[in-house]
């Protein structure tokens, strides 16, 4: 199976999670039927190390299987995108952690929270947690879940580090009752007292220790906050292509003309379409560039991974600036809880404020780059 033909998989399902996404929204959850169905046409395995069955295709491909299913459910597009990025994550980890995850099920998957909220002890080989990790998307599917933590060490150095858990030492607090996003079933994660040995550790750097295929060579920053980035842009695309669909025979009845002839209305979708548009250029130029110097060997320079982050934060607020127009142009009756628009305006605002799209720490650092400033330590 090539590339294209995984991506008219995810094409081929679009219909259905469509069809899907109010139960979905209701849900507060994917269902486990929308869950087998990704797995069942690979999608998780895309980014998954080929020595665990996976694909190890070029992460374009994953940002666009994203794209595609958050056009049909943001929702679905959210959860697919968080969890199967966490495919690649663990390929940059020891053999033993993935083994630990994929040897006796490859189908296995991983959630996250990587705020660090949790208490973390530095202990004989390894470390203890324990506290609450808000946020973890499609939780309730996975076995395994990667939580942030901040270890002290005795000479007061701090390490910011990410610990992979099996299900077995956390528990799932169901909380997830808000206004966007409300499939994706980002219930609380709780620990108490987990022993988390070394080799499920992972300090956020670039770079496997076990792969030198060139996809496990590019930066976590970037790759991990496409994903998050991704299935909002699609989300935007299918609220726009529904309002086309939806606005061409439309008449306003003040006026009795037909909204499609308007002006506004024309200059309204031609600018979300360039939004929606240039957002996923960007995004794909940056991981073209990446991608490229990663199969060359060559590191990939702090310079593009900074305008990475940029392009990143500024595509989602491209998608949400292409939903605001279309929610603007589209109605009253735009906001019946079964119009799909709603739910993308109300998905792609609530899926701006994950910490990865907060913007102005990531266009101060790109500016401070420009100003030949030091950006170290700012996660870039």
């Amino acid at each position: 199976m090539g590339p294209e033909d995984l991506l008219d998989k995810a094409k081929a399902l679009a219909p259905i999670l469509r069809e899907r996404a109010f139960a979905t929204e209701n849900a507060r959850r994917i269902s486990t039927e929308t869950m087998t169905d990704l797995k069942a046409a690979g999608l998780f395995r895309v980014l998954q190390p080929a020595a665990y069955g996976g694909l190890e295709y070029d992460p374009q491909v994953f940002m666009e299987a994203a794209m595609i299913l958050g056009a049909a459910c943001p929702s679905t597009g959210w959860v697919y995108a968080v969890v199967g990025v966490h495919n690649w994550q663990l390929g940059l980890m020891p053999k033993q952690a993935q083994d630990d995850v994929w040897g006796e099920d490859q189908d296995t998957l991983i959630s996250s929270s990587y705020t660090p909220r949790g208490q973390v002890e530095i202990v004989d080989g390894g470390y203890r947690l324990s506290g609450r990790w808000s946020f973890s998307s499609g939780c309730e599917h996975a076995d395994w879940a990667i939580l942030g933590g901040a270890a002290t060490e005795a000479d007061g150095t701090v390490r910011r580090l990410c610990f992979l858990l099996p299900r077995t030492d956390y528990t799932i607090d169901d909380v997830w009752n808000v206004v966007g996003l409300r499939g994706t079933g980002s219930n609380d994660v709780v620990v108490d007292n987990a022993f988390v040995p070394e080799h499920r550790t992972h300090p956020f750097t670039s770079g496997s220790v076990t792969s030198d295929s060139p996809i496990f060579q590019l930066p976590f920053g970037p790759i991990f906050s496409f994903g998050i980035t991704a299935p909002l842009i699609g989300a935007a695309q299918g609220a726009l292509d529904e309002h086309i669909a939806w606005t061409a025979d439309r008449v306003r009845i003040t006026r009795g003309s037909r909204v499609a002839e308007e002006p506004f209305s024309q200059a309204r979708v031609s600018e979300a379409a360039a939004e929606i548009d240039g957002a996923r250029l960007q995004m794909m130029r940056d991981l073209d560039e990446m991608m490229d110097l990663a199969r060359d060997g060559k590191e990939i320079p702090i310079e593009l991974r900074a305008r990475a982050r940029l392009d990143q934060v500024r595509a989602t607020q491209l998608a949400a600036s292409a939903v605001d127009r279309v929610f603007t142009n589209s109605g009253g009756r735009v906001l019946h809880e079964l119009n799909p628009i709603q739910r993308a305006w109300r998905d792609i605002h609530a899926g701006s404020l994950h910490n990865s799209n907060v913007a102005e720490p990531i266009l101060m650092a790109y500016g401070a780059l420009q100003f030949g400033l030091s950006i170290e330590g700012q996660g870039i």
